[in-house]
């Protein structure tokens, strides 16, 4: 693998974290990157999660993953290697195997343990992919992938179930990310918060959303996700939500989502 360190990704790459599991993670980061997709961007997810939920939800097989994102963090692969693309036009994935769940043992005698995955997505091979938007599905943990993922990203997006203890979670991350800031990339900000899984006839998901636009303001994105069963049915069709149920509320969320990032990048 050669990388020039110096080179500035033309992709915008935007880590996808949130220590917690089960907030919509991994579905943010399918349905995100499929309605960007359906936009007309070209969009690159790294797996970066042993479980893999975002390599079967766009459906790549556990079989077919020659290599993975193990591979092009640890054994040097090369991105075209590594680069699969998805059933959706525009949409490709770098997956996960379970391989990733050792990683963090094996990177920690690196000394470029938390620059990996930087270096890996500013190989020249990316430029030629033309991608526009690369989303990082992070593991729920803030571990040494998840610092890798911070390191490599412009931004972090967090998605946020509207659920009780909801931003003391929150507050260790931020402090993960004022750390990433001191001493690896001093130019990470954070894109936003997403609230996912929203009930709005729910009293504590109302509280929520307002104690998260109270306290974070102009960084809650105006979009909120709501709880969808067709979200939740999606995955295990192998497909986003935009493809398995187009006019389904969850899809429109999304689409508005994507909608909302773009114009920010726009307007920043």
């Amino acid at each position: 693998m050669h990388a020039d360190p110096t080179r500035a990704p033309s992709a915008r790459i935007i880590a996808v974290v949130n220590q917690k599991g089960g907030v919509g993670k991994t579905t943010t980061a399918i349905n995100l990157g499929a309605a960007l997709a359906e936009d007309g961007f070209n969009v690159l997810i790294v797996d970066l999660d042993p479980q893999g939920n975002a390599s079967t939800g766009l459906g790549i097989a556990p079989e077919s993953r020659q290599l993975s994102s193990y591979d092009l963090l640890l054994d040097e692969a090369e991105l075209a290697d590594v680069i699969y693309p998805s059933q959706l036009e525009g949409l490709w994935i770098t997956p996960a195997t379970a391989d990733l769940s050792s990683a963090d043992i094996e990177m920690v005698a690196n000394e470029k343990r938390s620059f990996l995955l930087y270096d890996a997505l500013r190989q020249p091979a990316i430029d030629r992919y033309a991608f526009d938007y690369v989303l990082i599905d992070c593991p729920p943990s803030l571990s040494l992938l998840t610092v890798n993922a911070m390191v490599a990203a412009h931004s972090v997006l967090v998605p946020l179930q509207s659920e009780f203890f909801a931003l003391e979670g929150l507050s260790q991350l931020m402090l993960t990310i004022r750390e990433v800031r001191q001493v690896a990339n001093p130019d990470l900000r954070i894109e936003g918060v997403v609230l996912t899984m929203y009930d709005g006839r729910n009293r504590l998901a109302q509280q929520v959303e307002s104690d998260s636009r109270e306290t974070l303001g102009d960084l809650v994105f105006k979009t909120v996700i709501p709880r969808n069963v067709r979200v939740s049915e999606a995955p295990s069709y192998a497909q986003s939500v935009l493809t398995y149920d187009s006019g389904s509320k969850g899809s429109l969320a999304y689409r508005a989502l994507a909608e909302e990032l773009v114009r920010r990048h726009h307007e920043s």
